[in-house]
């Protein structure tokens, strides 16, 4: 755990206090080579109610072209009957007040249950955002430390480089040169 505030002083150029909590989680799981990258559907709906997963399941039907289309089937063949079919007997006679008395209650029913499944997916949206931004940051961390170890490597490398050119140089010029 030592190396981590130095690890927090060279990368982000600030304190281990001045850093928050989910930096501090990124930083440890970096240090400990661990992946943090996760499946976001099965993580987000772990934790899913039934009545949050019952209110995704009735947005994705209510706003499919399948529910759309069969409501207009149905309101055409509600309005069919009650006119043609059965016009002398129809049970819900034109202006269809029945209809409209079903449609408002379902309507009073589904919005809010729609507002549910929108502020679900608002929150899903925040979670795979902060994933994304764990991900993100850990990545960058990653490439941080790799150009850190090639350039220690070049370094390295040009300390080398230096010591022969010297060695040459020295042999030069004492007269010990290599033909």
């Amino acid at each position: 755990m030592s190396a981590i505030p130095d690890y927090i002083t060279s990368h982000f150029r600030r304190s281990s206090r001045d850093i928050g909590e989910v930096e501090k989680h990124i930083l440890e799981m970096a240090h400990h080579k661990k992946l943090i990258s996760t499946n976001t559907n099965d993580a987000f709906s772990k934790d899913s109610s039934v009545g949050e997963r019952l209110a995704d399941s009735i947005a994705r039907i209510g706003g499919s072209w399948g529910f759309i289309i069969s409501f207009m089937v149905f309101l055409g063949v509600w309005a069919v009957i009650n006119t043609i079919v059965l016009a002398s007997k129809a049970f819900d006679p034109y202006p269809f007040v029945f209809l409209n008395l079903i449609l408002s209650m379902l309507a009073a029913i589904q919005a809010p249950i729609i507002m549910m499944s929108q502020n679900r997916q608002a929150t899903r949206d925040r979670f795979e955002a902060e994933k994304d931004y764990e991900v993100n940051l850990k990545s960058e961390l990653e490439v941080l430390s790799l150009h850190e170890k090639i350039d220690v490597k070049v370094l390295a490398e040009l300390a080398a480089l230096r010591q022969e050119i010297a060695k040459l140089h020295h042999r030069r010029e004492s007269g010990n040169e290599l033909p």
